[in-house]
């Protein structure tokens, strides 16, 4: 079974840093992260592919860096400069070559002073 896990959220304070973490069952050609906060619908925050191309939603340029070790199957996405509306659940993509996506169960970040 295709399994994704999220860590690494929690609560931080506003210009502070965190960085998630999600690892895979298995490999995918696309990797990426979607955020889903009170009252908004599920954004995109940032997305790679296998050979490293990054694409940012505008809301997170600048701030955000999503990378990937394929040798682990694990993604990341370092967070830095947060703000309150950074609050959200964060989720875990993978999408395989057939287009097939595959979604973690998300992580909580809560930016708040």
């Amino acid at each position: 079974q295709v399994q994704l896990v999220e860590s690494g959220g929690g609560l931080v304070q506003p210009g502070g840093s965190l960085r998630l973490s999600c690892v895979g069952s298995r490999s995918f050609l696309h990797m990426g992260w979607s955020r889903q906060g009170p009252g908004k619908e599920r954004e995109l925050v940032a997305s790679i592919t296998g050979g490293g191309t990054t694409t940012y939603g505008d809301s997170v340029k600048g701030r955000f860096t999503i990378s990937r070790d394929n040798a682990k199957d694990t993604l990341y996405l370092q967070m830095n400069s947060l703000k309150p509306e950074d609050t959200a659940v964060y989720y875990c993509n993978g999408r395989t070559m057939l287009g097939i996506d595959y979604w973690g169960k998300g992580t909580l970040v809560t930016v708040s002073s």
